[in-house]
């Protein structure tokens, strides 16, 4: 029996592709709707050939209104909508050095990034009430957060934390969260100024703010496959384990100085004293590991979750929207555990087997030691719980980067596929 249909923008990216798979496994039909500007259509095949199910695709950029228009009228069985749609920002909280990391493309493009993450969902928002789509999942983001370490007591980070974005990425997903909430919350209040109640219920929103995504599906035929230099830290090791990348470059101070004073001595070795007298000043310069973040090995502490549990934890919000009827709230999806950067060189090197090389660079003015989440809201309300570890998700990443070194541009590999048809784990490797 079907659930629902379920529009989901941008879902052939890489969150947006394991809901879709999610969802689908889990008795809903789904709509995708992607421009394409980061992700290749071939993932549907991919969902496809995993779950024995298609969603419907539709080539839209979130930004044409009246494209958008067309899906829900084409669609009309649409009732509800999960929302990834947007610019991403080129310099993740990740604590590495990525494309643009210097200043971030968000803060030199901002005007793109609003026009996409805003206006697009404007009009998202629009076509939702026009053909009364009464829930929307969105996926907003832990940089909503800013520095939640400027606060007492606020790490890990809860829901109830201040929010304070440092850059235009940020601050267009705390202005869409804003926008959606003020949506649901005057579609209700309008509809019961009617007298109509229960049809004010119906309308909700889900504020879905994670951390950094990891991982890849265990079948070795799904996984990340960003156009350009990748955004989160896993596929970057990725690329420095495939040799596409010489090594990775891991922000901090990329110097320490230690300077030390020395007396000259006589000849006898005895320190030279009166008007001849000196002190020598030495100054070593010591380069990479040294880092210098207050954490316990000097790098920045993120929460990494496992895609396969992330895309549940939608599929457990939006199921939570249309049996609880909460208007709007926001949850945090994360592990509750954060690791630094060092930390997870060494849990990916594990997984390829040999370590991988890295070098410390210069410090990003603005980075932000501690991004890890509180998820107790979410595995109070929604029975949602991060269960798969960090090994797993660096063991499925390598299995889908060594056999898949071109992604979605290649097929996937014969022994993978056959495998998954009899329901038997991926080869070691092919």
């Amino acid at each position: 029996m079907v659930r629902g249909t379920c529009l989901i923008t941008g879902g052939t990216g890489y969150i947006g592709s394991f809901t879709v798979l999610e969802l689908l496994q889990n008795d809903y039909d789904v709509v995708v709707v992607d421009n394409l500007y980061n992700s290749f259509d071939e993932v549907v095949n991919r969902i496809e050939l995993i779950s024995g199910k298609r969603p419907a695709f539709e080539n839209v950029d979130i930004t044409d209104a009246s494209a958008i228009e067309a899906v829900f009228a084409k669609y009309p069985a649409i009732d509800s909508v999960i929302h990834f749609a947007a610019l991403k920002v080129r310099f993740p909280l990740t604590g590495v050095r990525c494309a643009r990391a210097a200043v971030g493309e968000s803060s030199e493009i901002p005007l793109d990034y609003y026009f996409t993450n805003v206006y697009g969902t404007l009009n998202l928002l629009k076509s939702m009430a026009k053909h009364n789509v009464y829930n929307i999942v969105f996926s907003s983001s832990a940089t909503v957060y800013g520095d939640a370490t400027r606060f007492p007591n606020m790490i890990p980070i809860p829901e109830d934390c201040p929010l304070g974005p440092t850059n235009p990425y940020g601050n267009t997903k705390m202005t869409v969260e804003l926008a959606i909430t003020d949506f649901i919350n005057s579609q209700r209040t309008n509809l019961k100024k009617a007298g109509k109640d229960a049809e004010a219920d119906k309308w909700n929103g889900a504020l879905l703010r994670y951390f950094n995504p990891a991982g890849s599906h265990p079948s070795g035929i799904m996984g990340e496959d960003p156009q350009g230099i990748p955004f989160n830290l896993l596929p970057l090791l990725a690329q420095v384990a495939t040799g596409k990348r010489e090594k990775l470059l891991v922000f901090g101070d990329g110097k320490t100085v230690i300077s030390l004073e020395v007396p000259f001595q006589s000849s006898s070795n005895q320190p030279l004293s009166g008007p001849y007298s000196t002190r020598h000043r030495l100054d070593l310069t010591l380069s990479s590991p040294f880092t210098d973040y207050a954490s316990h090995d000097g790098t920045a502490i993120r929460d990494y979750i496992h895609i396969l549990d992330l895309s549940a934890g939608h599929l457990s919000a939006l199921n939570y929207l249309r049996d609880h009827h909460p208007g709007v709230r926001a949850w945090n999806l994360g592990t509750g555990r954060g690791s630094t950067v060092f930390e997870m060189v060494k849990a990916f090197s594990a997984a390829v087997g040999r370590d991988l090389p890295y070098q410390v660079v210069g410090r990003r003015a603005g980075d932000v030691l501690n991004l890890t989440s509180n998820p107790s809201r979410a595995n109070q309300d929604l029975g949602w719980k991060a269960t798969h570890t960090l090994e797993d998700a660096c063991e499925d990443l390598w299995r889908w980067t060594k056999n898949n070194p071109e992604g979605y541009r290649q097929a996937p590999p014969k022994e993978f596929v056959e495998a998954l048809k009899k329901g038997e784990k991926p080869p070691v490797e092919v």
